[in-house]
Formats: structure tokens, sequence, C-alpha cells
């Protein structure tokens, strides 16, 4: 690593990191003042210390919902979370995982400017600000819906391109996605590891993603920071991602290495993300730096991290412009996810955008959001003792598992590999003479393998 590496100080970004990290600690405070809460923590993003109490008082939590959230997740402090409890709708977005996998082509066209590029530097530039876009999408504390085994999501229209993400596990929850189109290959199986803390949960991504750029064939994979979801209980939800995120040229040996900053006192480097693209000898050569939730902008630099004479900053990503006052804080981009105006013609009877309790939500019936959730979870289960009963295993229909197992930071993970088979369906779906109407807003959700669970 360079010796003015973020988060060791020196250079260009001198000090940032050493003087908020120490602020950290100092702006938690413990729940003491609430009988049965003891010990939980409150993190204002915003204040400091003083407030804490204040903080508490605040949330999108009923006292008696809170309570009743309490009773049932006290036990599980310390553990995995990640599918052992089943969690009140009122806390969910009208969105599947599945759709949200998604979100991370919004702004696809930086791997197509990636893909054109000859710069080897620069093309760790448009990479990595592409993995950054996502995370405004990411701040967002609604919870989308877990997938039912078997669910997929299918989007075009966007960018020129396809994509394709389906649940290929249940226990424990995986997903895999594919995506493409005349630039750029998307690859990801997707896993998480959870700490349950109390009033705080730590978000372990245990996925590996994989971009081929289509020109000459190089692979970049990258290693993104884990996620702190702070205030579940008592104050206002808000996300953090403080860490390393890794973006590497497995063809070159290139890398960027980029920090995000933790939240310090009143907000103090919150979003901020500062770092280097380094060649195969780890020697820096394009300076980065900006806000996860506004831009990212780019300078070439020294062998000591310093921008060269005569260059000056560039902007590589600015956020698109979000809907004021969205309920769900979604962007432009995440209505359009939603919506069917992404959806392919003859839309799989899996797709997200298809599941009652999603649909419930997003017309504003909790009541019935929370039934037809209640229901597919059953259902999900019926299918399982009906498959076990058969000795039937489940089998993805557009990825297969490898035996290759691929290692993360937080642990291993079994690979799923996209099998082509969609690209059949589609080309055959597109070729299709057929030129009956169909509303596809009333096809019935049915990610199903067996059929005749379909009348329980």
């Amino acid at each position: 690593m360079a010796p003015n590496d973020p988060k060791q100080g020196g250079g260009f970004f001198a000090s940032i990191a050493s003087s908020i990290s120490n602020f950290g600690s100092a702006m938690t405070k413990s729940v003491n003042g609430l009988l049965g809460y003891e010990g939980l923590e409150v993190v204002n993003p915003e204040g400091g210390t003083e407030d804490a109490e204040e903080e508490a008082r605040r949330g999108r939590w009923k006292q008696e919902d809170r309570d009743s959230y309490w009773k049932m997740m006290q036990k599980y402090i310390g553990s995995d979370v990640t599918s052992m409890v089943t969690l009140p709708v009122l806390i969910f977005e009208p969105m599947s995982m599945l759709q949200k996998m998604a979100e991370l082509m919004e702004y696809s066209y930086l791997l197509d400017l990636a893909d054109e590029c000859e710069d080897p530097y620069m093309r760790l530039v448009y990479t990595t600000s592409w993995a950054i876009s996502v995370y405004y999408a990411y701040q967002r504390t609604w919870k989308p819906f877990n997938p039912i085994l078997g669910e997929t999501y299918e989007m075009v229209n966007h960018g020129g391109i396809t994509f394709l993400a389906e649940q290929v596990s249940h226990h424990p929850p995986m997903s895999a996605g594919h995506a493409e189109n005349e630039h750029f290959i998307y690859d990801i199986s997707s896993k998480v590891k959870t700490k349950f803390l109390g009033n705080s949960i730590d978000i372990y991504p245990l996925g590996r993603t994989r971009v081929t750029l289509k020109r000459d064939g190089a692979v970049f994979e990258l290693v993104p920071p884990p996620t702190k979801v702070n205030n579940l209980i008592f104050g206002r939800t808000w996300v953090d991602s403080p860490g390393e995120m890794i973006m590497t040229n497995l063809t070159t040996g290139d890398k960027a290495v980029l920090y995000f900053q933790p939240c310090g006192w009143f907000g103090a480097g919150r979003y901020e993300i500062d770092g280097y693209v380094y060649n195969s000898a780890e020697e820096p050569k394009i300076l980065m730096t900006g806000k996860w939730n506004e831009s990212m902008s780019y300078q070439p630099c020294d062998s000591e991290g310093e921008p060269l004479p005569g260059t000056e900053l560039k902007e590589s990503w600015r956020l698109a412009e979000a809907p004021k006052n969205d309920k769900f804080q979604y962007t432009h981009f995440a209505h359009k996810i939603n919506s069917f105006d992404t959806a392919p013609k003859k839309l799989l009877a899996s797709d997200s955008r298809l599941r009652p309790d999603r649909y419930a939500l997003e017309q504003g019936d909790l009541s019935k959001a929370g039934f037809e959730k209640s229901s597919l979870e059953e259902r999900q289960r019926a299918e399982k003792k009906n498959r076990e009963d058969k000795g039937h295993k489940f089998t993805p229909k557009w990825f297969d598992f490898t035996n290759e197992v691929a290692a993360t930071p937080w642990g291993d993970l079994e690979v799923y590999q996209y099998n082509g088979k969609y690209d059949e369906h589609r080309a055959a779906v597109d070729s299709s003479s057929s030129t009956e109407e169909i509303d596809v807003k009333s096809t019935e959700f049915n990610p199903w393998q067996y059929e005749d669970l379909a009348a329980n």
C-alpha cells in the first residue's frame, strides 16, 4: 500500500481518517433512562452525546410495536438473523431484494465508458464510480421483501441492458444475478451475514461481484465494505458503510482501494470517500475523492499520492436528481424498477413485480400486505415439505450451482453461474408471431415448482 493510503494519513488526505475515527464512540449513548431497554445504544448522525436521549424517542415505531418487536428480538442479540425472524410489514418497502440488486444498473453507462476506455487506470475510476453510485439507494432504511425460492426479476429498456436475478437458495438465502449489454457482462452470487446488536445490525456482504468488459475481456472484481444499520428500535434509522472498498482488475493486477469514512460528531465525515487507483506494483496513479450521496472526482497523482502539477480534479460521476419527499426515499430509477415499463414481453410469472404483498404495500394497504406476506411464507414452507417428501431437490432455472467456492473477507461463498437458458427463452418469446395482448399485471405470481399447491 502507498505511504499515503487514506487510512494511514499523510499525502493528499492527511489526517482525515484519524481525526474522524475518534468521533464514533463519542456520538453513541446507551438508553439508560427507559426501563427495560438499558444498554441499547442510540446514535444520532447529526448530533453528539447530549441529545441521544431525545433521539431515542424518535423513529417510525409506535410504542406498542416497538415493545413487541423488542420482546421478540432481544434473544437474538449477537446472532446472525438473516433468515431467523419474521418482521412486521410496517418496516418494509414495496420492493423485493432481487429488485434492489438491479439498482446497481442505474449508472451502467459508467461500465460502458470503462469498456470504451484505453487507459487502464481510468477503467478503474469508472468501474469504481459505478460501484459507489448505488450507495445512495442503499441508504434507504426500509427493508425489501425477502425473495421466495424460485422468484425472479427481469429488467429491460435501460441502457440496452438485459438484467435477470433469481433466488437460488432459501437456507441460507442466496440470490444470483446476470446483466449484459454490448459493452459488459455483470455476474453476482449474493449472500449476506448479519450480527444483531439490539438497536443496530451489522451486515457483511459475502457476495462475489464480477464485471467483464467485452472489448478485451478484462475482468473486474468488487469487494464492498460492510454496512451498519443504526437505531433499529430507538431513534431514526440510518445507514453507514464505514470501511474499505476494493475493485481489482483480475486481468492486469491493477486495483482501486477506497475508504468510506465513518460518520462522526454532528455528521463529520459522513458520506465521504477517499482513495487511490494503484498499478500492479501498488504504486498510486490516480487519487479519487467525493461523497457517495453526491459525486466522485479523480486526479492523476505522483508516487507519493500528491496531485500532479498542471492537473485538476475532474468529475467521474454525479448523483441524478431524486424525487422530493418520496415516501420510501425512492430514486426515479427505483420507481422505474418497480414499474412494468421495464418489464419484457411475456414477463415470467415468478417476477417480483407480481408479488401480491409487494403490490398491496405499494398501494398503501398494510393489512393486506401483511396477510399476503404471511400467505406466501406459509406456501413456501408447504412447497418445501412437498419437495422433501418426494425426495426432490430445488434446482434454479436460470443459474447453475458450481463447485467453485469464493473466499471473501467474511467467509466462503458458493458460486452460481448464469447458464444462458434465459437468453434462449427470451429469444423464443421475442420471435413469437403471437399478437395476443396480455395484461401482465393480472398474471398470478408463481415461483413454485409444484403446481398442485396452486389450489392450497
